[in-house]
């Protein structure tokens, strides 16, 4: 079964922005694009609002011109649009289940009650079962030129990970894009040294070599499955979303991942997660793992 790249949109410039990633996206790996509309039915007595069945009317309007826009622009790519009418983040992470990546604009908000890169969106991040993508405004296709990277993060050991760098290796191989993985390392506490791990450190050469073993052996299945993806190992000392956020400029997507399981007080996105979507100037793709 084929699944589409779904998009987002609520009449911002963010959400065009969006639109134009998606759509894309969708020619690189011929897929087809859904285009959503996802908002509150809400009776207008009750907010105060334009009449509902106006609402609804604006809303498929304003999906189908997305979408008739991204046809004209690619006549070969197959486009569809769709308003869902309902509470909005359930209404995005039922999207996004069904769809090979959900994509939003960053901090879009509509005329109407639609979906908001706020409150709402890091909601739709944290639930979603998908890789979630978000797009700023001022994104052009210039920031996918040649000599910018595919730039995804990696911790723990190969299975920690093995779901960003799917993402970033199979979005590289589409683009003819070079991939950096980059593993951030900082000194552990003195009481967090055991028997068995100072003998893996001993083993490795110190504390940069293990680290670099690591990375290594992650990224090794990935570089054998996608041959043709020019790849970068990179390793540094420092806190994870900052050593990240360093290497921004250089990139046209970075890649981070979020922990999939939910929690006592429900889905949570994530320190490194949360810091690189709020100050990433490119497109961040949000991988939820296991």
């Amino acid at each position: 079964m084929t699944h589409p790249i779904t998009v987002g949109v609520d009449g911002s410039d963010e959400s065009r922005a969006a639109v134009t990633w998606a759509a894309r996206e969708a020619v690189r790996r011929r897929l087809p694009l859904r285009v959503v509309y996802a908002w509150h039915g809400q009776p207008h007595e009750l907010v105060g609002g334009p009449d509902p069945e106006e609402q609804a009317q604006w809303a498929q309007e304003l999906a189908e011109e997305a979408a008739r826009t991204v046809a004209e622009r690619h006549a070969d790519l197959a486009v569809s649009a769709e308003v869902l009418v309902g509470n909005v983040v359930d209404s995005l992470v039922s999207a996004a289940s069904g769809a090979e990546t959900l994509v939003l604009g960053s901090r879009g908000h509509g005329a109407i009650v639609g979906f908001l890169i706020g409150s709402v969106g890091q909601q739709v991040i944290a639930e979603a079962a998908r890789p979630v993508v978000l797009v700023r405004a001022d994104d052009r296709a210039t920031s996918e030129a040649a000599g910018r990277e595919i730039v995804v993060g990696q911790q723990g050991g190969p299975d920690d990970s093995a779901a960003g760098l799917q993402f970033a290796f199979e979005t590289a191989a589409a683009r003819r894009a070079a991939v950096r993985v980059v593993r951030a390392w900082s000194l552990p506490l003195l009481f967090a040294y055991s028997p068995g791990s100072l003998k893996l450190l001993d083993e490795a050469g110190g504390l940069e070599p293990f680290e670099k073993k690591a990375l290594a052996e992650a990224v090794k299945p990935w570089s054998e499955r996608f041959p043709e993806v020019p790849v970068t190992e990179y390793v540094e000392m420092g806190s994870a979303g900052q050593v990240l956020l360093s290497l921004a400029a250089r990139a046209q997507l970075m890649v981070v991942q979020r922990r999939a399981e939910r929690s006592a007080v429900g889905s949570r996105i994530g320190s490194v997660a949360h810091a690189v979507m709020h100050h990433a100037p490119c497109p961040v793709a949000v991988v939820p793992h296991a």
